[in-house]
């Protein structure tokens, strides 16, 4: 089958589609597929995550607003089916892949579920078949990586046997159906032609502009995006350190700086996790290794970013020695373990990098989490018997926690923030106060 014949099958919606790859970004995008009218068929290698969606439940835990109801929806009316079995993929026509892509210990790509992928997808590739991928990859990955691959597992050639597109996703938890409509799409295409047609395709689910461009510009402006963020995250993360060493309050540092136009300082924390800020730098910073050109602020960025839970057990070592008492013995309360607020998403988490350090440093931890399973609870039981708390992760229910309530379950009344949840408590309030950004404290 030809681009253009493919091209008008996608307008027709007679284009059978599948999702590589059911997580927060795969079944969101299947799901939407389905919703739109296509014949959409989901692989992933989870058993039980295949049976779940199968069975018209999300997989997904947190607020994660329409999604339930839209699975329950295309699951019902047989437009979405979820299998593990590539050999289900043959006859499709349009194949996208959302696998993880994460980066190793010494910052390189480790490409083994995109390279697991396409040697299975290879064996069953329904000729002229249009491949996309969504996942996010360092620049030069399509035209190094992911062509070759397919041609030798397929034994077809880009441009007749199949076509090829990168065009990466824009999601994050909490807002993946919001984000996957509202959002522009870079689209990028091997050739014109592959990406025309698949901006006839991503018309039927995206409402935002969708510009279509080559590979590369592509796999650069997905990593640059993101790098970018975590420039910025870096920055607030500095003046939240600055703050705090000088006697300031980057919560009000902050808000005054943005009343400038022009101005938009992110806001410090904790750490930063996902999936995608803490690799998706080195991912567009690994393009260029090998070449005569030395990185400076990208390498930079992470470390002050990465040491952020680390910063976070420095306070705490503060908070706990007013009140008298060392880190070592200490029974830590950790408040959120996902990385996100109201996700069950612990990639990359920062309280992970948190209770290691803890527990090697001699102390207990008990971890709560009212978005992933394994650390649900009442917060208040929990809080009995510990020495000190901190505040990972910026939840609704610690929002609404009432401090007069909290502070007395623990021992010490040793509260460490490492959100801003508490940044502008009474004075008066007796509670070991200390926060990211805030100098003077206690």
């Amino acid at each position: 089958m030809g681009l253009v014949e493919l091209k008008q099958r996608i307008e027709d919606k007679q284009a059978r589609i599948a999702v590589i790859g059911l997580g927060y970004v795969g079944l969101p995008v299947a799901a939407c597929f389905a919703q739109a009218g296509f014949d959409v068929m989901g692989v992933d290698i989870a058993k039980e995550r295949v049976k779940r969606i199968n069975a018209g439940e999300s997989p997904i835990e947190g607020i994660e607003p329409g999604l339930q109801d839209l699975l329950s929806q295309v699951i019902g009316n047989g437009r979405l089916q979820a299998t593990i079995d590539y050999t289900n993929l043959k006859d499709r026509e349009v194949i996208l892949i959302d696998v993880e892509t994460p980066v190793d210990k010494n910052h390189q790509p480790r490409y083994e579920a995109l390279r697991a992928c396409l040697n299975s997808l290879g064996q069953v590739l329904d000729d002229g078949a249009l491949v996309i991928v969504e996942s996010t990859i360092s620049p030069g990955t399509m035209k190094q990586v992911v062509q070759p691959l397919l041609e030798k597992s397929s034994g077809k050639k880009l441009g007749s046997g199949f076509y090829l597109g990168n065009c990466p996703e824009r999601v994050m938890p909490g807002k993946l159906l919001q984000n996957l409509r509202s959002l522009s799409r870079v689209v990028g295409g091997m050739t014109p032609e592959t990406a025309d047609c698949m901006v006839s395709l991503y018309r039927h689910i995206v409402e935002a502009d969708l510009d279509p461009t080559d590979c590369i510009t592509a796999e650069l402006v997905k990593t640059v995006e993101n790098a970018y963020r975590d420039v910025q995250i870096a920055f607030a993360n500095e003046v939240a350190l600055i703050s705090e060493a000088v006697g300031g309050d980057v919560w009000k540092v902050r808000e005054l700086v943005n009343k400038s136009p022009g101005r938009n300082m992110l806001l410090p924390g904790a750490g930063v996790g996902g999936h995608c800020i803490p690799k998706d730098p080195w991912l567009l910073a690994s393009a260029v290794d090998g070449k005569e050109l030395r990185l400076r602020l990208i390498p930079a960025a992470r470390a002050v970013n990465d040491g952020m839970p680390h910063h976070m057990v420095e306070l705490l070592k503060k908070g706990l020695a007013v009140a008298g008492k060392e880190l070592k013995g200490a029974r830590i309360l950790v408040m959120g373990y996902a990385y996100l607020e109201n996700s069950d998403d612990t990639r990359n988490s920062p309280s992970a990098i948190l209770v290691e350090e803890l527990e090697r440093a001699g102390a207990q931890t008990v971890i709560h989490d009212p978005y992933v399973e394994q650390y649900k609870g009442d917060l208040l039981e929990m809080a009995k018997d510990c020495d000190a708390a901190v505040v990972m992760v910026k939840h609704e229910e610690y929002l609404v926690s009432d401090l007069d309530e909290f502070a007395p379950k623990l021992n010490f009344r040793v509260l460490i923030d490492g959100r801003g949840l508490y940044a502008h408590r009474s004075k008066n309030d007796p509670m070991v106060y200390h926060g990211i950004g805030i100098g003077n404290a206690g």
